[in-house]
């Protein structure tokens, strides 16, 4: 038997239809079908349908000759259903990748009679809202099931047949069928949950609800919005028939919430339709109101309900025109200020700027500080990077010169003890940057910074390279996006040293940033520390992560895509754990771009890890048995320690049209290859994550990129730079 019949009700959502059904049908499950039922539908809906049918035996379309309604649909769908379980997915939202192994792998090892997923609302702007899920279950149920009458909180859960999976032969034993007319989700979700012997809850997020801007249901107003009251009639006469006792105080109460809902919202009840709707709404509060009473809600919302129950309109109208009218007013005067306040806020800011820029130029005018060197990593992240590497060895070689790093206010607090540094946009921060003798970045400094006499800049770079930099980029518009690759020379030209670690980054670097300044070609500074590394520092770097002796750690850093903002590559961290095992733990870092939107998880039951937040990279290097990246520099450091790398490229082809790269990635892999999530958990499960084509790849790359690497290389920048010693 087939394990998920999915039912597509289609009516104009041509637009939307196609992603609807990839979504579905891309999934890394395919025990499925998709009976795509076209409602009679004016556009070409039904046209999709037949066209998918045609090169995917899964898709079942049906073609309406009249058009029923999404109610009627949905049922016509369902009586062709041979699936275990039916989801009932409307023609304009879509799956999560990759939700479906783990909606499969809950319905196989719990039976329920109706699990629900969770969902986010995707609006048309591009904005996403999260669901009630997190309120209502602070503590996911996990793998459980349970009886309505046990959880009734559940009753607060989004009434709709689309986030739920439902066991085709309950529906049919308890005669659930969807009812005609608007809100038909009503009288069939929460029935559905009274009737279940067994409801579950998955704690995942595996359905995209589209907010469209126009076309929506909930975005037309008319009188077909008083079809709710029939809706609503019809879960309390089931109730009564099935003799359902204990749940009437909570359903009641979401009935109330419902009407105040659809009655509040401004798109759907016409002004002329206010005072009759109101009216049905108390008929329906004295009609159906509990014995035993109900759970008024605190707050405004509880004078609400009470205004309900003594049908009182004018007041509730009343009291509705003063909110609108204070919220009006707030709206107004926030206005004000956000035209006032900028004005302000930008006069202040140019007063300020001028200000430490008289003040940095006065600076200029003192000596340079013989001993001042000044050190600063992406772009004032932190301490980390190469950068960090020379600070360490000219602590202990030169211990004359005085090191003083730049950081953002909110890293100050990661910075090692003892280390001294100047808060960034500060007075102190421009005196520093005019008075250093060497300034050290792996980065570019600001334009306002001017190279002074005597002066040593040293750009060390933060990665071999495989996507093209500087002037490069102008081949690949789409990668370089607003680049000013005039001020970029000007940036360049202040370069007495660049810093490399193999022949391979020397010419790229000098084909993207002509300048005239020298090379050092000495390996990196920050890969001293992992060539030197012995198996005691591992173990203790483990031991602080959490990570025991025994545990197989896979590493997985993605880099940041420049034409691409926002997306990441597919990865299940989930499925990858299925793959590597119970002795398995997974490691995830993101790119130091997407910094202030990490959310450390802390260390989980689940054996993942996130590690975006953690400062020394190289610790998780040596943590990990097993590195997973892509396009990043992360593989050239790691390939220092000899243990397996996988690069994961599932946009290869499209990455290197778009951003451009230096050489070809699959062809000169530094391991084994994978270009789709499916094959990366291939490449665990079949052991050629090291097998002997592993073993040889790396070799060959070791041999290309990393033969400088010896742990040396920060001694050797700081015995030319500082020192003035020639090799």
């Amino acid at each position: 038997m087939t394990l998920i019949s999915f039912v597509v009700p289609a009516f104009k959502v041509q637009g939307y239809l196609r992603e609807c059904l990839d979504s579905i049908l891309d999934q890394p499950f395919a025990d499925i079908e998709v009976i795509g039922v076209d409602d009679a539908s004016p556009d070409d809906s039904g046209e999709i349908l037949a066209e998918y049918a045609l090169r995917d035996p899964r898709v079942r379309p049906v073609r309406l000759a009249e058009n029923v309604g999404l109610g009627p649909a949905r049922n016509i769908g369902l009586d062709r259903a041979v699936g275990e379980y039916v989801w009932f997915v409307d023609g304009d939202d879509w799956l999560v990748p990759g939700c479906l192994p783990h909606v499969a792998d809950r319905l196989r090892d719990t039976a329920p009679d109706v699990l629900i997923v969770d969902h986010v609302r995707a609006h048309w702007n591009n904005i996403g809202t999260r669901s009630a899920m997190r309120e209502v279950f602070p503590v996911p149920p996990g793998a459980t099931t349970f009886a309505l009458r046990d959880r009734p909180e559940t009753l607060k859960l989004l009434h709709t047949a689309w986030n739920r999976v439902v066991r085709r032969e309950f529906l049919i034993e308890r005669g659930l069928r969807f009812e005609p007319g608007w809100y038909e989700d009503v009288s069939f979700s929460y029935p559905a949950l009274m009737a279940a012997g067994r409801i579950g809850v998955l704690d995942r997020i595996c359905l995209n609800y589209r907010q469209r801007r126009t076309g929506a249901i909930t975005k037309t107003r008319g009188d077909r919005h008083f079809e709710v009251f029939a809706q609503w009639h019809r879960v309390f006469g089931l109730m009564d028939r099935w003799r359902v006792t204990g749940l009437r105080p909570a359903v009641f109460e979401r009935m109330i919430w419902h009407y105040l809902t659809v009655l509040g919202n401004g798109d759907r009840i016409a002004p002329e339709l206010r005072a009759p709707f109101f009216a049905q709404m108390h008929a329906d509060y004295v009609r159906f109101l509990p014995p035993e009473g109900y759970p008024v809600p605190p707050g405004p919302e509880g004078l609400k309900h009470r205004l309900v129950a003594a049908g009182r309109w004018r007041t509730f109208s009343a009291l509705r025109e003063a909110h609108q009218a204070t919220e009006t007013a707030r709206r107004t005067a926030r206005r004000a200020r956000r035209r006032v306040t900028p004005v302000v806020r930008r006069a202040a800011r140019r007063a300020r700027d001028l200000a430490l820029g008289e003040y940095y130029r006065a600076e200029l005018h003192r000596p340079v500080d013989p001993t001042l060197a000044v050190y600063a990593a992406y772009w004032y992240r932190g301490y980390s990077c190469n950068p960090a590497a020379i600070y360490e060895a000219a602590r202990r070689l030169a211990p004359q010169v005085r090191g003083v790093w730049i950081v953002r206010r909110d890293r100050v607090a990661a910075l090692p003890p003892g280390v001294e540094y100047v808060v960034a946009g500060t007075r102190e921060y421009h005196r520093v940057l005019a008075r250093a003798r060497w300034l050290v970045n792996n980065v570019n400094f600001p334009d306002f910074v001017r190279k002074r006499p005597g002066s040593v800049h040293v750009q060390t770079h933060h990665g071999t390279p495989v996507k093209v930099m500087g002037l490069d980029q102008q081949r690949y518009p789409v990668g370089a996006m607003g680049m000013d690759f005039a001020g970029l020379l000007r940036r360049v030209d202040r370069w007495d040293y660049s810093i490399t670690s193999n022949s391979f980054s020397t010419q790229m670097w000098e084909r993207a940033y002509p300048a005239d300044y020298t090379t050092l070609e000495v390996g990196y500074p920050r890969n001293d520390r992992l060539a030197l590394a012995t198996a005691e520092e591992r173990g203790q770097v483990r031991a602080a992560l959490g990570i025991a002796p025994d545990e197989y750690v896979v590493l997985y850093a993605p880099t940041h895509r420049e034409h691409l903002p926002g997306w990441r590559p597919p990865f299940d961290p989930d499925r990858m754990l299925d793959v590597l095992g119970p002795r398995g733990r997974l490691l995830m870092r993101s790119h130091y771009f997407h910094d202030r939107e990490r959310h450390p998880r802390g260390p989980a039951a689940d054996g993942v890890l996130d590690v975006s937040a953690y400062d020394r990279v190289e610790d998780l290097y040596l943590a990990a048995d097993v590195l997973i990246t892509d396009y990043s520099s992360a593989m050239f450091d790691y390939a220092v320690l000899d243990r397996p790398i996988v690069v994961y490229a599932p946009d290869w082809d499209a990455y290197r049209v778009a951003r451009g790269v230096y050489f070809d990635l699959l062809a000169e892999p530094p391991g084994t290859v994978a270009l789709d999530f499916p094959g990366l958990l291939d490449v665990f499960r079949s052991g050629a994550v090291d097998d002997e084509a592993a073993e040889r790849a790396r070799a060959a790359f070791r041999s290309r990129f990393c033969a400088l690497d010896d742990g040396h290389a920060a001694e050797r920048v700081v015995r030319r730079v500082f020192l003035g010693e020639m090799p």
